[in-house]
């Protein structure tokens, strides 16, 4: 089972909230996840499909908390081995379920939202758990990190966003192939996200997997730039040691200054030294050893030449 599985499953038993929290978390999940069908007489109802049990279950007991209609529920088989199972609720047609969808924001399909009742944090939690029910997903926390919602309705991804900005999570917008996705691709949202919908043991694998992987990458970066300056160390060494080497050759060596033929021999006697350890031996400053190097250079490329 997918983390988005586990995430779900575990929101899906969420425990807490009063009727408007069960009320606006079944509105996001109708919206997101949900279809509105038509009847004789133009009356309205909505089919439910969602591949996960539990939410099925949710979805199923947010209904008859606010209504009497009795929805038919079904199964349809997956068609291939290791398919999933597809479960479906239908709340028919009828005066009765158009109130209910009516009061629930999900009829009619294009609305405005700001009306809806989520002015307390904790039915805006609601409304986003939800949301992940019926149309999110987000990788495991091992993975990179991202967590999106996905809705075929624009209006209805921007609303999800404000809300989102509303919590202060990094939440961004755009679209792909008709779909709109509302998603967050930072650690501390994805980790706070999470946490405000319910879902406290994934929150708290979450944290775990992403301490170690940070501990790690941080770990992973300290020893590549601990070995890019001893790689650099050694390639200084190396081509200062190439330099003296081509002037003892042209003969030249014995008319080098005093302080060049000191700097050099140094440099020979100890050829795995940093630039700092051999300051220290010959007590001068950095900037000053490697002035000397770079008059040993010079005399090296007229040699050369």
């Amino acid at each position: 089972m997918s983390f988005a599985e586990d995430v779900k499953n575990e929101i899906a038993h969420y425990e807490g909230g009063d009727k408007d929290s069960r009320r606006a978390e079944l509105s996001a999940l109708l919206r997101m996840g949900g279809t509105v069908i038509y009847g004789a007489g133009g009356t309205t109802g909505v089919e439910f499909s969602t591949s996960n049990n539990a939410v099925a279950r949710r979805a199923l007991a947010g209904w008859r908390i606010i209504s009497s209609v009795v929805p038919e529920v079904r199964i349809r088989r997956g068609l291939k081995l290791r398919k999933k199972n597809y479960y479906i609720l239908r709340m028919l047609p009828s005066g009765e379920t158009e109130a209910a969808l009516t009061a629930l924001h999900v009829y009619p399909v294009k609305q405005d939202f700001s009306s809806m009742r989520l002015k307390k944090n904790e039915h805006g939690r609601a409304f986003l758990r939800g949301a992940f029910m019926g149309g999110g997903s987000v990788n495991k926390p091992s993975g990179d990190y991202h967590l999106e919602l996905m809705t075929p309705d624009g209006e209805f991804a921007a609303f999800l966003l404000k809300l989102m900005r509303r919590f202060r999570l990094p939440a961004k917008m755009t679209d792909r192939k008709g779909e709109y996705l509302v998603y967050i691709k930072e650690g501390n949202g994805v980790s706070s996200f999470l946490q405000y919908i319910g879902a406290d043991r994934a929150y708290m694998e979450f944290e775990s997997v992403r301490v170690i992987k940070e501990m790690r990458n941080n770990v992973n970066r300290v020893v590549n730039c601990e070995t890019a300056n001893l790689q650099k160390t050694v390639d200084a060494a190396v081509a200062q040691i190439r330099d003296i080497e081509s002037i003892q050759a042209s003969g030249r060596y014995a008319n080098l200054t005093p302080k060049l033929r000191e700097t050099a021999e140094m440099r020979l006697e100890n050829p795995e030294a940093t630039l700092s350890e051999l300051a220290e031996l010959s007590g001068l400053t950095k900037s000053g050893l490697s002035h000397r190097f770079q008059k040993i250079r010079k005399i090296a490329k007229q040699v050369e030449r």
